[in-house]
């Protein structure tokens, strides 16, 4: 079971660059880039409501929205800071550079939540290990960084 989650992450990964360039040029083809994300956020809500249908044959109930925290709605801000980020930095930031530093800001901001059980999380302590894993990622965002100004 955990392969099959580790390889379905693994690709949603991989498309995140790819969304990133596919963005930012719907955004030079409608001829404003702040428009790219508007139909990204279009396509892929229709995306969601056909799978939420096609899986559990419903969609989310009002009422139960009603009682949601706020706090848990602050996950579509998100994602839109994330795609108009990715929209207006990946052409003129690089696509490699923006995803390298999102990347390394997910994973360390990842490390501190299970760390501390932050947004109530089971915690999971940061080990020696883990915390060498995070600085060698620091080490090779540094790097690449210096392999720019070359």
């Amino acid at each position: 079971m955990s392969l099959r989650f580790a390889l379905w992450a693994a690709a949603a990964g991989a498309l995140i660059p790819v969304m990133a360039v596919l963005n930012g040029r719907l955004g030079r083809g409608l001829g404003e880039p702040l428009h790219a994300p508007v139909i990204l956020f279009v396509v892929g809500l229709l995306a969601c409501v056909m799978t939420a249908l096609l899986t559990t044959r419903a969609l989310p109930n009002p009422a139960a929205l009603a009682d949601a925290n706020l706090l848990n709605l602050a996950g579509g801000l998100i994602v839109a800071f994330y795609v108009i980020s990715a929209t207006l930095l990946a052409p003129r930031f690089g696509v490699g550079n923006f995803i390298l530093f999102a990347m390394v800001a997910q994973i360390i901001i990842s490390a501190l939540i299970d760390h501390f059980g932050w947004f109530g999380v089971m915690p999971r302590p940061v080990n020696l290990m883990r915390a060498g894993g995070v600085a060698l990622l620091l080490l090779g965002l540094v790097i690449t960084q210096l392999a720019n100004d070359k």
